[in-house]
């Protein structure tokens, strides 16, 4: 028998073989141990986040719709006959008395001067970047988003379409200082127009929420979730009047979460940006075949037109889409149960030649 010092070589070759099973073996199984522990850690993570839901699980499917599929309801709604007496004028009037309607037709005064917009936190979207400085004229913008009640008013004076989540053309019960959603650009447009005003620049919304001192929520640098409405925490659309510890520096209601807010401009890359310029294109899909067609294969083509922005962010939005420089945007005809608006206006004479009254 041969020998390797005082251990035959036969021997020697077998424990090495042992060991080498054994080493093989405890590597495969700390790897169905890691496994089990990253499926275990996300199934507890998702038993967490439906412990948070605001709603019962089983209306999911009434609650969150696939994307592309609010689009095509809304485009049946927008071409189909949905005309429905709904209000007399008479009627959507006495809804609420007089006071109640001057607060939320109240727009706030915003002085001229400059303000910091955009950002340059690291981890910002690139679209927000980089932060700048701008100067504006003295202006006015709605103290809350546009409320169902006020939608009313005007979808009875002009025989607008109502929204498409009315029903008979008449609001859903108890939602009537609720933003109104389900609106297109154009909507918010002409009701802005109808109420003498019009919708504000990105400039104008984003210094009416942050002030001139660049913080990133309407009321300070820190997110606090029991001052708005955003990320699934209520699971639906809450009174405009509800959040007053959200105020802006100004006193403008409801300018992170609950709705994201349509505003007049296209959307552009900032002056500086470093943003790829294919985010700022617009694009539409296109099946480039029949077959294609028919199997829902889509390529998405650029395209001249451009998306509108949207701002400040919905009961639907993760909480960094809240903040007072995140951009979002969307086709100006799409429609959304997040998708709100509010209403700006040029200065008071007195307020533009710094008289006051």
């Amino acid at each position: 028998m041969r020998y390797h010092g005082t251990i035959p070589i036969e021997q020697r070759e077998t424990r090495k073989r042992y060991l080498f099973a054994t080493l093989v073996t405890c590597a495969a199984l700390a790897m169905i141990g890691g496994a089990v522990h990253v499926v275990m850690l996300g199934a507890n993570r998702m038993d967490s986040m439906r412990a948070k839901a605001a709603y019962d699980l089983a209306e999911e499917k009434n609650r969150i719709r696939a994307a592309g599929e609010e689009i095509t309801r809304q485009a049946k709604h927008e071409f189909g006959n949905t005309m429905v007496s709904g209000y007399s004028i008479d009627e959507v009037q006495s809804l609420i008395d007089p006071a109640q309607w001057r607060e939320l037709d109240t727009q706030i005064p915003i002085p001229a001067g400059e303000f910091i917009m955009g950002t340059d936190l690291q981890r910002a979207d690139p679209q927000n970047k980089p932060a700048h400085r701008r100067f504006l004229p003295a202006y006015k913008i709605d103290k809350y988003p546009v409320t169902n009640l006020q939608y009313a008013r005007f979808v009875t004076a002009q025989h607008h379409r109502p929204p498409l989540n009315w029903r008979n053309g008449r609001i859903p019960q108890g939602e009537e200082f609720y933003p109104v959603t389900m609106v297109s650009w154009y909507d918010a447009s002409r009701y802005c127009q109808w109420m003498g005003r019009r919708l504000p620049s990105e400039a104008e919304w984003e210094k009416a929420a942050r002030g001139t001192d660049g913080r990133r929520w309407p009321w300070g640098d820190q997110m606090d979730a029991a001052r708005l409405n955003t990320y699934y925490a209520v699971g639906s659309l809450t009174d405009v009047r509800r959040y007053a510890n959200g105020a802006s520096p100004y006193g403008v209601m409801d300018m992170a979460g609950n709705v994201s807010e349509w505003i007049a401009d296209d959307f552009l890359a900032y002056a500086g940006s470093e943003a790829p310029a294919s985010l700022f294109q617009g694009k539409v899909a296109v099946s480039a075949t029949p077959a294609d067609q028919a199997m829902k294969v889509i390529d998405l083509m650029p395209t001249d037109l451009r998306y509108k922005v949207l701002r400040g962010g919905s009961w639907k939005s993760d909480p960094f889409s809240t903040a007072t420089y995140h951009r979002n945007y969307s086709w100006p005809h799409y429609a959304s149960d997040f998708f709100g608006f509010r209403c700006a206006g040029d200065a008071d004479p007195q307020a533009e030649s710094g008289e006051t009254s």
